[in-house]
């Protein structure tokens, strides 16, 4: 419910604090006073799009501040929940409006976007005016209204679900109908490439392993005749046999030098032995240098496939492993593609079924409740003086989607034996309003929590039928809260709270107010709405007739 409403310094408003209450709350004044500026800074603070120049000339800004109480469970938490801004009973929208244009919001003293606030006036405001764009004149409204009508809001749950698995079921499908296609254009390819890389078999690694033995080989030849010389030396021949010599001669005479040869043969005892260790190193690496002359061509062979095949796939030798494994799992797929398709094609066929079900089931019901709102509104229509108008819900098949597969139209004709048609073409600014109110009667159980704004939607009606318009009014206020911009004095006269918009000249500024009226100024505002500029005892006496009745 909209508790206040603060306005400053918005185009002809300075100052205006306004309390609103439960009820129908109405607002009355002459033309032009400025009530369309009330509901022009209501939709500025909620984030409408309305009026580009709002600012009080000769101010530096404009401000708008307005308070909702929430009942527990209201649609608002969730927008706030969301948006991450603080949920609380008590919500207040701020909206700050510069000379310049700049617009500012808050929602709880937290800053917020525009988008923000829009979510949440979807929540908090219903507006309705003679030209109901929102709603009557826009045929795409006529399936939501009947929605909320027949309550169907798990069947809408279920076909939106439906819907979301058949898209992605299809969708599935069809990347891999893709995908398979793509993959036939390749096949000799990907056979051809998978064997080649099967024959090789390239291991991680390899590249280097071949090149390090190539160059060995290489080198091998080059520097085989040189070890072997070294060999030579230290052998039997050489150092060995020489130092051997030395020994046995030094060990004959060893025990007549009186001990001066001992350390001289400890010495030469562990050069054997050094001597000895490296022969054998040199005889290792005679024997690892020893390969059978095919070895270097082989190796040199597999080197070059390797590069070879990476340079054709183009990635390095250390990549060509998992290319192997790439394109094998590739072509795996390729020869498992028409059984992925079909089970495929069956998972989009049980969702198109289950899709079909929950679509059929969704449109039983607005079937169902399309006769119960026909026939709904056909009661409301007797009170507000169009009890010969026929108001017909008309359903239509359209293309699938998340809302089903229905077309909803609400047609009428207002007088006996007059063709039915849309109800944008048929219905006048006055009739139009009347069916209005009757649907919003009709769907006022699910309306708790909002409040109803109608702007002039009496316009065009008077007499019997302008207080048959204002009791509906007063029947849909019972349940909540409702404000009513009206120049009927019969809507008027119903009002639980009246206020009256007037505008004044103060030092050559033109300002309005808007000011709560008591019982015996209601009087005289009614008659003046009766009678006009000159209110006479009798619009008096007309107006506490209306406001007894």
């Amino acid at each position: 419910m909209l508790r206040t409403l603060d306005i400053r310094d918005m185009l002809i408003i300075d100052h205006l604090e306004l309390a609103f209450q439960p009820g129908l709350n109405v607002l009355t004044g002459e033309t032009g006073a400025g009530k369309s500026i009330l509901l022009d800074s209501l939709g500025f603070v909620l984030g409408w799009r309305g009026r580009a120049e709002l600012v009080r000339a000769g101010a530096a800004q404009g401000e708008v501040v307005a308070e909702f109480d929430l009942p527990p469970g209201h649609a608002a938490f969730a927008v706030l929940e969301e948006a991450g801004l603080p949920v609380a009973d008590e919500l207040i929208l701020r909206r700050v409006n510069t000379a310049e244009g700049r617009k500012t919001a808050w929602v709880n003293d937290r800053r917020c976007s525009g988008e923000v606030l829009r979510q949440l006036s979807e929540t908090l405001v219903e507006l309705h005016g003679q030209h109901d764009d929102r709603g009557l004149l826009n045929p795409r409204g006529h399936r939501r209204i009947l929605d909320e009508f027949a309550g169907v809001e798990a069947e809408l749950a279920a076909t939106r679900g439906a819907w979301r698995g058949l898209v992605q079921a299809r969708r599935a499908l069809a990347e891999a109908e893709e995908a398979l296609a793509a993959m036939r254009e390749e096949e000799d390819f990907l056979r051809h490439a998978v064997a080649e890389l099967e024959a090789l078999a390239p291991q991680p690694g390899e590249d280097a392993a071949l090149d390090a033995k190539r160059r060995m080989m290489q080198q091998a030849e080059r520097i085989r005749e040189d070890i072997q010389r070294a060999g030579q030396a230290l052998g039997n021949d050489g150092a060995e046999g020489a130092m051997g010599d030395a020994m046995r001669w030094l060990d004959g005479v060893a025990d007549r030098a009186e001990g001066q040869l001992d350390a001289p043969l400890a010495a030469l005892a562990r050069a054997m032995e050094e001597l000895d260790q490296a022969a054998r190193g040199v005889e290792d690496c005679l024997e690892a240098l020893a390969f059978n002359p095919h070895e270097l061509e082989e190796a040199e062979e597999r080197l070059f496939a390797i590069r070879g095949l990476a340079r054709k796939h183009q990635v390095t030798s250390e990549d060509l492993p998992e290319l192997a494994e790439t394109l094998s799992a590739r072509l795996a797929r390729l020869d498992a593609g028409d059984a992925d398709i079909a089970d495929l094609r069956k998972a989009t066929k049980a969702a198109e079924t289950a899709y079909d079900a929950t679509a059929d089931a969704l449109s039983t019901a607005r079937r169902a409740a399309a006769s119960r709102l026909d026939a709904a509104v056909t009661a409301e229509l007797a009170p507000l003086k169009m009890e010969r108008a026929v108001f017909e819900t008309k359903i239509s098949e359209e293309p699938a989607g998340p809302e089903g597969r229905d077309a909803v139209a609400f047609t009428v004709a207002t007088n006996p034996g007059a063709p039915a048609g849309p109800i944008g073409k048929i219905a006048s600014g006055g009739e139009l309003s009347r069916f209005l109110l009757a649907l919003k009667v009709c769907l006022a159980e699910g309306t708790s929590g909002v409040t109803m704004i109608f702007d002039e939607i009496d316009r065009g009606v008077g007499g019997a039928t302008a207080d048959a318009v204002g009791r509906r009014l007063a029947a849909l206020a019972a349940q909540g809260q409702v404000l009513v911009v009206t120049h009927s004095p019969q809507v008027a006269a119903l009002g639980a709270h009246h206020w009256r918009v007037e505008k004044s000249v103060v030092a050559e500024q033109t300002l309005s107010r808007v000011v709560p009226l008591g019982a015996g100024e209601r009087v005289d505002e009614i008659a003046r709405m009766v009678a006009g500029d000159t209110v006479t005892d009798e619009a008096r006496a007309a107006a506490r007739a209306l406001l007894a009745g």
